[in-house]
């Protein structure tokens, strides 16, 4: 048996037609599990495909519910397929490559709320020649297609819709006020000749995965914040570590954000950049409260926020930080919750943070990110968290991604996406990125996605046992590693597992981001896609295929589980002429949040 067995998890799969919730009686009688005698979906599993729209189950059906240039207010004039919009509308409609998102139900109201990551420039600059913003209105349309989207949505016609003007429609942009909260609030590090007190920054962008508090509030996770920071004024300013490490450079992705706003021009302000990459909470229910950008739970690339309350009452949040040879991290409240209590709303500002070590032996341990162990001051833990984790030897990743706890029992899954440089070269910090334990393949195409168990089902706890739940890869293609664990077959087969969260009654949903290609490597993967497992037997099954070049990304229930939301990413990325989702014909492709319901009105998670 070789090392890669060894660390795969072997289970039986089961062929044809997938019923989750057969096991529902076995279940029962395990020790801490609840009966699963609603979760039966029943649905045949899809084929891989590379056309331009959603491929669902025969029973199932979709809607589009918002899309990238809806209004959210009368007046606002309707997605423009020429202009693509302008500064003003993009402001008051729904923003664009929606992500993470979340269903709140708040006075008798739906409420959804959707990160808006980024913005495709060849696609909302398309009217113009250089496919780049070419003026001011142009960045300002950009900035404010980033953010976050609150929309409250009325059922009309079997139908989700967006309410116009309604008191809790939203738009939080990369211009929005938002507040400095934790132990680096205020401190030197954060202080700019804006804020000079360091308690206020302007916006949130490139929010990836989400989370949602057990007091009603929405986490909004800062991904990839550091492709819009730039030097115009100083081209060849030489760059810090500090920056490096976080990937600052002189030149942007091609947002020219410094052209309109000096604080993106790190020549100008250095500390700016010190000033994003946090976990951010946002109150749906209360439009005028200010976005606050939670500083204890450390600065780095957040993918997504899983929030579980632990059995002592302390709120325990797990995170992924998206990059190559980047680490998962724990951070562990010190005060405890209290339903009703209005002590819940500073929960996030006072706690632990910790990183992954994970052992070749299955082992794993939580280390403590703080000044004894770091020779790093609590503020310094805060603002430069990767710095910190890389001194305290924590495990490098293959692209931690979306985390997601089990809500029937003590365990959390960790989707770990890709990694071309895995055995190969080291992180941005020059930690090592040996291949083995948890990452067991060199120059990881297909990625997998590792689980672990917290000592004595505590949450708190500082040790875990984990293994691989799933290795994904190609056995039509491959016959060695690359062909993936027992559980990945030719008719289930994919690669870059992102998105994962779990619905009510155990089922993992699983969603990716990777090679759309169909050749080579990936030959009969088709587009991305959406995937439903079982993690009692490890059978996984295709439950969606979307439409071309996109990312399967974001995932809610309404209150009653009878509409699963899904986002709809960045159609067309590549080849916008050849993608016309959600509309058809000659449309602009758009990001969108779809709603899948069954044809019976049965429940869907």
């Amino acid at each position: 048996m070789t090392d890669f067995d060894k660390i795969i998890n072997r289970r039986k799969f089961l062929q044809g037609t997938f019923v989750i919730g057969a096991s529902a009686f076995i279940l029962s009688a395990l020790p801490g599990m609840k009966a699963l005698a609603d979760s039966t979906i029943l649905f045949t599993s899809v084929a891989t495909n590379s056309l331009d729209t959603i491929t669902l189950p025969e029973g199932f059906e979709w809607h589009v519910v918002a899309s990238w240039g809806d209004p959210l207010w009368s007046g606002v004039s309707p997605f423009n397929q020429e202009s693509r919009g302008n500064a003003d509308s993009q402001a008051r409609s729904f923003g664009d490559n929606c992500d993470g998102m979340a269903f709140f139900r708040v006075n008798n109201r739906n409420l959804l709320v959707v990160n808006n990551e980024y913005c495709n420039r060849n696609i909302i600059y398309g009217n113009r020649a250089s496919k780049l913003p070419e003026n001011d209105d142009d960045v300002h349309k950009g900035i404010a297609a980033h953010g976050v989207s609150i929309v409250e949505l009325s059922m009309s016609s079997e139908r989700w819709e967006i309410v116009l003007d309604s008191p809790y429609n939203r738009r939080i942009t990369a211009a929005s006020p938002v507040e400095l909260t934790g132990p680096a609030r205020g401190h030197n590090l954060l202080k700019t000749a804006a804020d000079p007190e360091g308690k206020f920054a302007l916006g949130t962008w490139n929010n990836c995965g989400n989370g949602v508090t057990p007091w009603g509030t929405y986490l909004a996770c800062e991904e990839n914040f550091n492709g819009y920071f730039s030097t115009p004024s100083q081209p060849d300013k030489k760059l810090t570590e500090t920056y490096k490490r976080y990937g600052i450079k002189n030149k942007d992705k091609g947002y020219d954000w410094s052209r309109v706003d000096d604080r993106f021009d790190v020549a100008k302000n250095p500390k700016e950049p010190h000033r994003a990459g946090y976990i951010v909470e946002i109150d749906p229910s209360d439009p005028d409260s200010l976005p606050k950008k939670r500083t204890a739970m450390g600065r780095f690339k957040h993918e997504n926020c899983e929030v579980v309350v632990a059995d002592n009452g302390k709120i325990v949040a797990y995170m992924g930080d998206d990059e190559r040879g980047e680490f998962i991290y724990r951070f562990v409240s010190s005060g405890k919750f209290s339903p009703g209590a209005e002590g819940n709303t500073n929960l996030l500002d006072d706690g632990q943070l910790s990183v992954a070590k994970f052992e070749e032996d299955g082992s794993g341990q939580w280390l403590t990110l703080s000044p004894q162990t770091t020779d790093m001051t609590l503020e310094e833990i805060c603002v430069f968290s990767r710095i910190a984790g890389s001194k305290v030897g924590a495990t490098t990743m293959d692209r931690p991604e979306w985390v997601a706890a089990n809500p029937h029992k003590v365990e959390v899954y960790c989707c770990l996406t890709n990694n071309k440089n895995r055995g190969i070269k080291p992180n941005a910090g020059g930690d090592p990125t040996p291949v083995g334990g948890p990452n067991p393949r060199k120059a990881n195409k297909y990625g997998q996605i590792v689980r672990w168990i917290p000592e004595k089902g505590d949450h708190t706890a500082n040790s875990f046992t984990w293994d691989l739940f799933v290795v994904a890869g190609n056995p039509a293609v491959h016959s060695d590693a690359n062909a993936g664990s027992e559980n990945i077959n030719a008719d289930n087969m994919f690669n870059s597992p992102d998105g994962l969260a779990f619905d009510s009654v155990g089922n993992l949903w699983i969603q990716t981001d990777g090679n759309y290609s169909n050749v080579d490597n990936f030959a009969g993967m088709g587009n991305n896609q959406m995937l439903m497992a079982s993690v009692e037997t490890g059978e996984i099954q295709r439950f969606l295929v979307g439409p071309k070049e996109c990312e399967v990304t974001g995932i809610t229930w309404s209150t009653d589980n009878r509409t699963m939301f899904v986002g709809i990413q960045h159609p067309g990325e590549s080849n916008p002429s050849e993608c016309h989702f959600p509309y058809g014909g000659n449309s602009v492709p758009r990001s969108s949040v779809i709603a899948i319901t069954r044809t019976d009105g049965g429940k869907i998670g």
